[in-house]
């Protein structure tokens, strides 16, 4: 999305939010994609943890006009930047939404924002108290950020689901826009089996190609924008050229 109010480059009111990304998930659901993610990308500096009652509460309104908008068997989800699971849970609970991400759910990361730690035990928790069946994926060595103590990332990868719960694991490359490492996405899906496994950050045609062995999907921003620059409007043909590719390698 856009900047939203509060935030320091909002422009005012929630009709520009909207109308883009109405626009961006038109493009999406047209092009073939599989779903979509609400994320508040807009809003840098993003806050470590909680962010304020005006960002959940627009959130919300845009999430919930672009659900109405989309069959139910388009996948919708739900990341609170950088790290507000109870706010991502929350609203994806009260719109409809399948899923949410969680950028440090278990452990802890030295990011942009400083150090970011693990609430597993919170949003877990939280779950089963809304009683919604809400996935959780979580990533694992999340990009702008280095783990505070190193470890193996299958290590990582292991403890996101069998202590804290995840349903699924993202797995990153360094940036925003930056490719996947194969050995680390193939470590993540060996450690986890029968666990969703998604690259999650600098996929284009050509890692999709060599990745899509490695892992169950993709979720793909900066590719998929027009000219692959991430500040630009949703590029339908990009969008099916993607999907016609993953299609055909499902066959």
């Amino acid at each position: 999305m856009k900047p939203l109010p509060g935030s320091p480059r909002h422009a005012g009111g929630l009709d520009g939010v909207l109308e883009a990304a109405t626009s961006d998930l038109e493009a999406l659901v047209k092009g073939g994609a599989d779903g979509a993610v609400v994320e508040n990308f807009g809003d840098a500096p993003f806050y470590p943890d909680t962010v304020p009652p005006v960002t959940v509460a627009a959130m919300t309104v845009v999430s919930a006009v672009l659900r109405a908008q989309i069959p139910e068997s388009f996948l919708f989800g739900i990341s609170v930047l950088r790290n507000d699971a109870a706010a991502a849970l929350s609203i994806a609970h009260a719109v409809g939404a399948d899923w949410i991400r969680v950028n440090v759910h278990a452990g802890a990361a030295v990011t942009d924002q400083g150090l970011l730690t693990g609430k597993a035990h919170e949003t877990i928790r939280l779950r089963k108290q809304l009683g919604t069946d809400v996935l959780v994926f979580a990533d694992v060595a999340v990009k702008h950020g280095t783990p505070l103590a190193a470890r193996p990332i299958e290590e990582e990868a292991q403890d996101l689901v069998e202590r804290g719960a995840a349903d699924g694991v993202l797995v990153t490359g360094p940036r925003t826009g930056a490719p996947v490492d194969r050995e680390h996405l193939s470590a993540v899906r060996r450690a986890v089996p029968g666990v969703p496994v998604l690259a999650a950050s600098g996929v284009d045609l050509d890692q999709a190609r060599v990745l899509s062995p490695h892992c169950d999907g993709f979720v793909v921003g900066t590719y998929l924008k027009q000219n692959g620059q991430i500040d630009r409007p949703v590029d339908p043909e990009r969008v099916r050229q993607l999907a016609l590719l993953l299609r055909r390698g499902r066959t």
